[in-house]
């Protein structure tokens, strides 16, 4: 057996205790066939030292969660995993500034529809005022730049007193009402390819599509028309050895795919919805290795 490390939250928060050894498990299940076996390790034991990773031959950061909530810490621990070349995949540097959702106008500006946004530092009354009249919405979505799992994330109606805002930089968009018809589609790519379609919508009366929200999820057949080509206009725009992607998008009013998050971290898989995928993953993993 191959041993691969898998890194994982910080022991200290609790808040995740109870879900990412789950998720360590369906990992550990789909890669064990192909003879990968995974040993899993705090972020937080290795951010300014990575000399304790340094015997895996491919480290993965697939269950880091809670970074948004310690981001300076993060982006210190993979400036050290570059520095040291932790053989990381995805790469340290793509994890670094994939933890702050401004890249999303960085793919804008090459071409890639994402929806109309507004980026501002420490979001005030007057930034959604104005956010309001540009974008001639009734409702808006606030959220952080650095977040997960819609954290911090507020859907507010016109004349509805901005409260609980996000401290720091964060970006405003118009609602987009397709994600409670339709829902967000996301695109799984390993190793280039793509592996499965899920489609996530909303309960009734909600807006959040994650699964502490009551998601639902459905494995889709194929992509549906148009999403594969504006997956593929992403991926290239990113333009990085990827072992793994996952590209989320909704419709716009006028039915155009937009770009919602090109989740290069630590995505779910979705496996639970699209099991044939966790094959597909290791199938990638032990090409790199």
């Amino acid at each position: 057996m191959t041993r691969v490390a898998v890194l994982t939250p910080d022991p200290a928060d609790a808040s995740y205790a109870g879900q990412w050894p789950g998720v360590l498990e369906r990992l550990a299940g789909a890669l064990a066939p192909s003879g990968i076996e995974v040993e899993p390790t705090p972020w937080t034991d290795h951010v300014e030292d990575a000399s304790g990773l340094a015997g895996f031959p491919l480290v993965l950061p697939l269950i880091v969660w809670g970074y948004h909530r310690d981001h300076a810490r993060w982006m210190r621990a993979c400036a050290t995993w570059a520095a040291a070349g932790v053989p990381m995949l995805n790469p340290a540097e793509v994890i670094g500034w994939n933890s702050d959702k401004s890249y999303l106008g960085r793919l804008a500006d090459k071409g890639v529809a994402i929806p109309p946004t507004l980026w501002v530092d420490g979001p005030t009354q007057d930034d959604v005022d104005a956010a309001f009249d540009r974008f001639g919405s009734d409702v808006l979505i606030v959220k952080p730049r650095v977040s997960g799992g819609a954290w911090k994330t507020l859907r507010l109606s016109r004349g509805e007193p901005l409260a609980d805002a996000p401290d720091g930089p964060a970006m405003i968009q118009p609602y987009l009402p397709s994600i409670e018809t339709e829902g967000e589609t996301s695109l799984l790519f390993f190793g280039g390819r793509l592996s499965h379609v899920v489609n996530k919508r909303p309960i009734t009366g909600e807006f959040r599509i994650q699964v502490q929200f009551g998601g639902q999820y459905a494995a889709l057949p194929e992509p549906p028309a148009g999403a594969l080509a504006l997956a593929e206009q992403a991926l290239a725009a990113i333009d990085e050895a990827l072992l793994y992607a996952r590209i989320d998008m909704a419709r716009g009013p006028d039915g155009q795919w937009l770009l919602m998050e090109a989740e290069l971290i630590e995505p779910d898989f979705y496996l639970g919805s699209a099991p044939e995928g966790g094959a597909r993953f290791a199938e990638a993993v032990k090409a790199r290795l």
